[in-house]
C-alpha cells in the first residue's frame, strides 16, 4: 500500500505543477514570448493564458512601458579638438516583444552604443560654443538617428536629452572670465547710458526752461508795451476830453521847467518855441513883468509890438 500512495502523491504534485505551469497570468503592460522546443510560438498578452506544460515555455518576460535609462557621462571630441563629457538620458518603448527579443541580443546595451557613436558623428561637426547653446538640435538629430536605427529591434526612442554638458577645467575658467568680462562691459555701458540720458533730459529742460523763460519775458513785455499803449491812449483820451486851452498848456510848460534844468551835466538847454505863445496867453493872469503882450510891462500899459517867432532859443545855463 505504501508505494500505492507514494505513487499517487508524486501523481499529484505532478498534475499541481502541470498546472501552475499550464496557467499563466501575465500583468498589464507586459508581454511573454512563448518557445516550444526552442522555437517561437506566439506573444502572450496581459491576462489569463494557456499553455501547454513542459512543451511550451517562457521565454522572456517584456515590460511594454516607456523605460527611462540613463548612460553614464562619455568624452567627445568637438570641433576644435575640445573633449567635452555628456550625460544623455533616454526615454524609450518595446513596441514589438518578438523583435526585441530575437533582433538584438541586449537592446539597452545597443541603444547605449548607438547613442555614443551618434554622439560622436554630431558633436564632431560643431565647435564648443555651438555644442554648448544647441542642446534642442543636438537632441533632435539623436532622436532620429536612434528611432530609425532601433524601429527593427522593436523598440521606439520617445525622446533623448542631454542631462549635462561639461567642458574641461581651463576651458571654465576661461568661460567664466569671459563672461564676468561681458557682465563689466555690459555694466559699463548701461553707467554710461544712464549718464548720457541723463544730461540729454537735463540740457531738454534747460532748453525747455529757457524756451519757457524767453516766451515769459516777451509776454511780460507785450503786457507792459500794452500796457503803456493803454496809458498813452487814456491820458490822451483824458486830456481831449478835458479840452484844456491855453493857460493850461503854459502852466504845465512852466513847472517843467525846473525839471529841465536839473543835473549838473545840463549846460544847454532849449526852449521850444510854443512857450513864447503860452507865456503871452499867461502872462495876463499872473502879471510877469517884462512878458510881451501883459499891460503892466515896462512903457506903463502901453501895447507893445510882439516880436518875430523863432522855433528855438538856446540859452547857457552858467
Amino acid at each position: 500500500m505504501q508505494p500505492i500512495i507514494i505513487v499517487l502523491i508524486i501523481l499529484v504534485v505532478l498534475v499541481f505543477i502541470a498546472l501552475i505551469k499550464t496557467v499563466q497570468v501575465i500583468p498589464q503592460a507586459s508581454a511573454a514570448i512563448v518557445e516550444r522546443f526552442g522555437r517561437y510560438t506566439r506573444t502572450l498578452s496581459a491576462g489569463l493564458n494557456i499553455v501547454v506544460p513542459f512543451i511550451d515555455t517562457i521565454r522572456n518576460r517584456i515590460d511594454l512601458r516607456e523605460q527611462v535609462v540613463p548612460f553614464p557621462p562619455q568624452p567627445v571630441i568637438t570641433q576644435d579638438n575640445l573633449v567635452v563629457n555628456i550625460d544623455t538620458v533616454i526615454y524609450y518603448q518595446v513596441t514589438d516583444a518578438r523583435a526585441a527579443t530575437y533582433e538584438v541580443a541586449s537592446y539597452i546595451q545597443a541603444i547605449e552604443q548607438l547613442t555614443v557613436t551618434t554622439l560622436r558623428n554630431i558633436i564632431g561637426g560643431m565647435d564648443l560654443e555651438r555644442t554648448l547653446t544647441s542642446r534642442e538640435e543636438i537632441n533632435a538629430a539623436l532622436r532620429g538617428v536612434l528611432d530609425e536605427a532601433t524601429g527593427k529591434w522593436g523598440i521606439r526612442v520617445n525622446r533623448v536629452e542631454l542631462k549635462a554638458i561639461e567642458p574641461p577645467t581651463s576651458i571654465q575658467d576661461s568661460m567664466e572670465k569671459q563672461m564676468r568680462a561681458d557682465r563689466d562691459k555690459r555694466a559699463a555701458i548701461l553707467t554710461a547710458e544712464g549718464i548720457r540720458q541723463s544730461q540729454i533730459l537735463t540740457a531738454e529742460g534747460e532748453k525747455q526752461s529757457s524756451i519757457l523763460r524767453a516766451e515769459g519775458d516777451a509776454r511780460a513785455a507785450a503786457l507792459r508795451a500794452e500796457g503803456e499803449a493803454q496809458a498813452i491812449r487814456t491820458v490822451f483820451e483824458s486830456i481831449h476830453a478835458g479840452d484844456p486851452d491855453q493857460k493850461l498848456l503854459a502852466y504845465q510848460y512852466l513847472q517843467m521847467l525846473p525839471k529841465i534844468a536839473e543835473g549838473d551835466a545840463n549846460k544847454l538847454w532849449i526852449i521850444p518855441s510854443e512857450l513864447n505863445d503860452a507865456l503871452k496867453g499867461l502872462g495876463g493872469i499872473v502879471n510877469l513883468p517884462g512878458v510881451p503882450g501883459n499891460g503892466n510891462g515896462g512903457g506903463g500899459g502901453a501895447a507893445t509890438t510882439p516880436a518875430p517867432r523863432r522855433e528855438s532859443a538856446p540859452f547857457d545855463k552858467d
